[in-house]
């Protein structure tokens, strides 16, 4: 999961070398947080936070199918 979500954020920042995804787990929870560069957080989120919805979304289809939770959090 914090491959896709590096990935994704990496192709659609201006500093994609500015981009920090880390990964922890807790009481089964996975917990990826985003760190990207200030003027590039209005891309991350996108229009009414439309872009964050959509990778969000895909972080949780994909910890349903390893039978876990997982969240989305963008520093």
């Amino acid at each position: 999961m914090k491959e896709l979500v590096e990935y994704i954020a990496k192709s659609i920042v201006d500093a994609p070398d500015q981009v920090i995804v880390t990964e922890t787990t807790e009481e089964g929870v996975v917990t990826i947080k985003l760190e990207v560069a200030p003027e590039d957080k209005g891309r991350v989120i996108g229009k009414q936070g439309r872009v964050a919805q959509a990778m969000r979304t895909l972080i949780r289809v994909m910890a349903v199918r390893k039978g876990t939770r997982a969240q989305l959090e963008i520093v």
